[in-house]
C-alpha cells in the first residue's frame, strides 16, 4: 500500500539489542526511505516490481476493461478496498480506472476521492519504475487513456 520502490542496500542493523539484515529501500511516493528486516519480507507483503509485459497486459484492461456502474458506493468501496490490499497491479488499476471514470460522471464521496489518490499514487509509482518514465508522463499515460 505504499507504491513502488527500489531496494537500494542490505545493512546489518542492531535494534533494541538485536542485530538483522535490513532491505533498504527509497520509496518513489514521498521520497520516503523504509527499512525492512529481511526475516519479515514475506509478512510485509513486499512483492516484485511487475514485468513489462504484465505492465502492458495491465494498461490494456486499464484502457479497455468494463466498470461496474451497478454497484453500490458501498459495495464498490468494500470491493475496491480489497482489491488495493491484495497487492495486485492489475487490481489496484481497476480500482484507480473505475474510480477515475465514474469520478468524471458523478462526484465521488470523500472516502472514495481519498482511495482514488492513494491507488492513483501507488499505480503511478510503479508504472513509472516499470516504464523508466517520470511521473508526470505516468500520470499522463493513465489521465489521457482512460474513457
Amino acid at each position: 500500500m505504499q507504491g513502488a520502490g527500489v531496494i537500494e542496500a542490505i545493512e546489518v542493523k542492531e535494534i533494541q539489542g538485536e542485530k538483522q539484515q535490513y532491505y533498504i529501500i527509497n520509496m518513489r511516493i514521498n521520497k520516503m526511505q523504509v527499512m525492512i528486516p529481511i526475516a519479515k519480507v514475506e509478512k510485509s507483503r513486499i512483492r516484485l516490481a511487475t514485468d513489462l509485459i504484465t505492465l502492458e497486459n495491465v494498461l490494456d484492461i486499464f484502457y479497455h476493461g468494463v466498470t461496474d456502474t451497478t454497484l453500490s458506493m458501498k459495495e464498490r468501496y468494500k470491493i475496491n478496498l480489497e482489491k488495493l490490499k491484495s497487492g495486485n497491479i492489475q487490481e489496484g488499476a481497476e480500482v484507480v480506472r473505475d474510480l477515475m471514470r465514474i469520478n468524471k460522471n458523478k462526484s465521488l464521496n470523500s472516502s472514495e476521492k481519498q482511495m482514488l489518490e492513494s491507488a492513483r499514487r501507488i499505480f503511478i509509482s510503479e508504472l513509472g519504475l516499470i516504464r523508466g518514465i517520470t511521473e508526470n508522463q505516468a500520470i499522463d499515460l493513465i489521465n489521457n487513456k482512460v474513457g
